[in-house]
């Protein structure tokens, strides 16, 4: 599993959307995600990959997320 099927899955079983809606271009405003769900979609991927995720700025799409989860690991 990539890192970005990895998380796309995690932002799907958090936020309830259809694997089709979450897309590296996808924004978390997109997802209707307001800062608990980002939150808690990032705990989500401390825990999947054992990272700390320090900062939620400049993470505003899925494949910003991915690209930082990728250099964390």
């Amino acid at each position: 599993m990539t890192v970005f099927e990895k998380v796309q899955e995690i932002i799907v079983e958090e936020l309830g959307k259809d694997a089709e809606e979450v897309t590296l271009t996808t924004t978390f405003d997109e997802l209707d995600a307001d800062s608990l769900d980002v939150f808690q979609v990032i705990s989500e991927i401390e825990d999947a990959f054992d990272i700390q995720i320090e900062t939620e700025d400049g993470l505003n799409t899925v494949g910003d997320l991915v690209a930082y989860v990728e250099g964390k690991i």
